[in-house]
């Protein structure tokens, strides 16, 4: 509802600013507040591009890890993420968004797996632990799966908020830790 709520907000911002310009051009064109809302109207699009990305996760080399098979899973799970919250964003309805997030759920699972097995065949020290995060990991977006049934924008929402900080400090934090040791043992 809120997201329905939004759009209808901006809609109407849209059409006030559109017959407060014609009104203004009907009064004469040579007023400076007519094309103040003129301005205003055409930087709006560039407003909302720019108020939008803030909303979407971008990959920074600085997050690469240095192993590119982890790197390329890392940007996947980033576009998975985005993928979602286009979803989330855009009412794309409840099946695409369960698709969505279920898509990110079973990469990310597919991801800690690949991520695992290198950290075990090569002998990586804190490999059980590191395993530890990843199932608390996934035991919460479990609780968000559970959630989803009965409150689904609220639990797409902190979906987002969860998985994207978590991605990214998990990246910069524990990944990094290993890559290196993995990195020593010849893994690329």
């Amino acid at each position: 509802m809120n997201k329905n709520l939004s759009m209808f907000g901006v809609a109407l911002l849209i059409l006030t600013l559109v017959t407060a310009v014609i009104l203004g051009f009907m009064a004469g064109p040579t007023s400076p507040l007519t094309w103040l809302l003129v301005a205003v109207l055409i930087a709006l699009p560039f407003l909302h591009r720019k108020l939008s990305e803030k909303q979407y996760l971008v990959w920074k080399d600085e997050y690469s890890v240095g192993i590119n098979s982890i790197d390329e899973q890392h940007k996947r799970l980033v576009n998975l993420i985005n993928q979602l919250q286009t979803a989330v964003k855009y009412s794309t309805g409840e099946t695409y968004e369960r698709e969505a997030l279920d898509e990110l759920v079973d990469y990310t699972k597919t991801h800690f797996n690949y991520e695992e097995g290198l950290m075990e065949q090569n002998g990586y020290p804190d490999f059980e632990p590191h395993k530890a995060q990843h199932q608390a990991m996934i035991r919460k977006v479990e609780e968000v799966l559970a959630e989803y049934e009965t409150n689904h924008d609220a639990a797409m929402k902190n979906a987002l908020d969860y998985l994207g900080d978590w991605l990214i400090n998990h990246i910069n934090g524990t990944d990094k830790e290993y890559s290196s040791f993995l990195i020593e043992k010849g893994v690329k």
